[in-house]
């Protein structure tokens, strides 16, 4: 598909990932057999003109979210929809990822998986247990492309024409203690590439299906 359109190569090792191994973040065997009820992650992009691509889309193998995978599923967009709101010129590398993580604390404390209150689920970073990357890296002539995020100790403010992914997620491999087993096997990630212009953002991955009724369209034939 990506020589269809164009491109040369993967830019990285693609990740093809259902059930309990898209909770795995760099799983590449990419051999297990596809059951349905599961979710299926890909993480996959190309090279194109030497630059790097990388997105991420999650769907269900069968066509239908369950009710426990869609509830985790729209915590996950909402979090990513709030991360790019902070992409902008003027905010700092920080604040995409402090505003997902805080959507996902809110979410995981809804849902039941974690306890407590924001404030302090908040500050003993007690979401790690099922989030435990980044919101977004550099991307360029490499995947994870060479740039500071810091600069004189300060977290790096947004120019336009850099180009960042933005990829929260959510994971709960199988034996998660003090877990429903309802939400065993469950791994969730959104990822975008968007570039940072004048005044907002453009997201450069727009065109992929994200939304629950999208993919379900999607998977359906519609």
């Amino acid at each position: 598909e990506f020589t269809r359109h164009g491109s040369r190569a993967p830019a990285y090792n693609s990740i093809v990932a259902g059930g309990e191994n898209g909770c795995i973040l760099h799983y590449t065997e990419n051999s297990a057999e596809l059951k349905t009820g599961d979710l299926l992650l890909i993480d996959a992009g190309c090279e194109l003109g030497y630059y790097a691509s990388d997105i991420t889309r999650t769907f269900p193998v069968n066509g239908r979210f369950s009710a426990a995978q869609r509830a985790l599923y729209e915590v996950v967009l909402a979090a990513q929809h709030a991360a790019i709101a902070q992409v902008k010129p003027g905010k700092r590398w920080h604040e995409p990822h402090a505003a997902a993580v805080r959507v996902l604390t809110a979410g995981l404390l809804k849902l039941g998986i974690l306890k407590g209150t924001l404030t302090t689920a908040l500050k003993e970073e007690s979401y790690r247990r099922f989030y435990m990357h980044r919101t977004g890296h550099w991307l360029g002539m490499d995947v994870h492309d060479v740039g500071d995020y810091r600069v004189a100790g300060a977290w790096r403010k947004f120019e336009p024409g850099m180009v960042l992914t933005v990829e929260p997620g959510l994971y709960i491999p199988p034996g998660s203690r003090g877990v429903a087993k309802k939400w065993w096997n469950i791994g969730i990630r959104i990822e975008d590439d968007l570039l940072v212009t004048a005044t907002s953002h453009e997201i450069l991955t727009r065109g992929v299906p994200k939304s629950v009724a999208e993919i379900e369209a999607l998977m359906a034939g519609e």
